[in-house]
């Protein structure tokens, strides 16, 4: 089984009316609101300055398909003084009670233009030995944001180690067993001593959002197009038969593709169910030609009416949509092996 690309591909380009997001539209959070029947798109957004600072936009959409911006200004950015000063990006979504909480991964400095040759590593500013690693490094770290209305923000803090480059964190929409839950893909924490060769899907429980601790492997790759590494990309949606998420995995030729999850309802540290072959795979100019060429990156899904809508970055450039029944996946992936 395949998912099914929107026609009109992509929903979200670059901008150039905007200096914040003329360059990059990409890799976007989704949340379906039941009460406006309206989908709310947190959207990776950066401009063609040298530093390449990455904020986030917002667009709505009342039918899934066509979107508009929210506004001329960016809805989330940096905040100079702290560990996510350089960017914040790849957002994705949950809702508790009356507020948003938004995971996004961050650096302290902006990354710079990466996709350059001159630009292929981030080169913070020279700082004394005795600085934090992490700083030193301009590592990765995952921050959270809270807010009711993606006007006013709470930045609660970072969600990671600071010793450990770890990003695609994804909070699950309840706790389980009393506990908050959450998937992330810690890039060192590979070896015989973490069961892993490359890095891998990872899931924790704590009783609190700030405060992780309880961690233990949830997958690694297994087939062809996924050997390279593997990392989380929507958050789980509860359903009969377990919570189902999606997945990317980079195989040996560097493109990422898409594959899907069922984790147990009670204990989801147990694959129940996974595709054995991808879902989506990038073909289509705005996947192939970009900033990151060969991607296809959601951090949002919804179900609207029986249809999934997956929400993709392409090729680290563009917004893409694709779609299927869901109950027809969910009946695919329950005849796959875990």
């Amino acid at each position: 089984m395949k998912l099914k690309r929107f026609e009109g591909n992509p929903i979200l380009s670059p901008n150039p009316a905007n200096a914040w997001e003329s360059l990059v539209t990409t890799n976007p959070g989704a949340w379906y609101d039941e009460e406006s029947k309206r989908v709310l798109l947190l959207y990776r957004a950066a401009g063609a300055d040298p530093a390449h600072v990455i904020r986030l936009g917002l667009a709505t959409s009342g039918d899934g398909y066509h979107f508009a911006r929210a506004g001329t200004e960016p809805a989330f950015g940096p905040s100079p003084d702290a560990f996510d000063g350089g960017c914040v990006e790849d957002p994705r979504i949950v809702k508790f009670g009356e507020h948003y909480f938004v995971t996004y991964a961050s650096r302290p400095f902006p990354p710079g233009q990466y996709w350059t040759p001159n630009n292929a590593v981030a080169k913070p500013p020279p700082m004394p030995a005795e600085f934090p690693q992490a700083f030193r490094n301009n590592a990765t770290a995952t921050g959270l944001a809270i807010t009711r209305d993606f006007k006013m923000w709470l930045r609660a803090g970072r969600l990671t180690s600071p010793m450990v480059d770890d990003r695609d964190v994804i909070l699950f929409p309840e706790k389980i067993s009393g506990r908050f839950v959450m998937m992330h893909r810690p890039m060192n924490w590979v070896g015989p001593k973490h069961g892993t060769d490359a890095p891998a899907i990872w899931i924790s429980f704590a009783d609190d959002l700030l405060a992780w601790g309880d961690s233990r492997l949830l997958a690694k790759g297994k087939y062809d197009w996924e050997g390279g590494k593997i990392g989380g990309n929507t958050p789980p949606i509860r359903t009969p038969h377990g919570w189902f998420t999606l997945y990317h995995g980079v195989g040996p030729d560097w493109k990422y593709r898409l594959g899907a999850f069922l984790l147990d309802l009670e204990d989801p540290s147990k694959v129940l169910h996974r595709t054995p072959d991808w879902l989506l795979e990038p073909v289509e100019p705005y996947e192939l030609v970009g900033h990151y060429p060969g991607v296809v990156f959601p951090c949002g899904s919804v179900v609207i009416d029986g249809t999934l809508f997956v929400y993709y970055g392409g090729a680290d450039k563009y917004v893409g949509l694709a779609t299927c029944r869901f109950d027809e996946l969910l009946d695919h992936l329950r005849r796959c092996p875990a």
